[in-house]
């Protein structure tokens, strides 16, 4: 995933940084950053949140980096 990777040097930090931010090896999240692995939702949306972006963004959904407005959904 060059996506993860482009978030990643915009930030200026290493693999094994962001590794321990998400409580993961250097190796996993090299392997999520080469596609080798599918992401988790649960390494998504903290990838999400570390970087500000929308999981749209970071799967190529979305050209737009910018992060979704957060909405509150009502219980009926």
């Amino acid at each position: 995933m060059n996506r993860l990777k482009e978030l990643r040097e915009d930030k200026d930090i290493l693999q094994k940084e962001i590794a321990q931010l998400m409580g993961i090896s250097q190796r996993k999240y090299s392997y999520y950053e080469t596609g080798q692995t599918n992401l988790t939702d649960e390494i998504l949306k903290k990838l999400a949140d570390y970087y500000q972006t929308s999981i749209d963004y970071i799967l190529y959904q979305t050209d737009e980096r910018k992060p979704y407005k957060k909405s509150i959904m009502k219980n009926n």
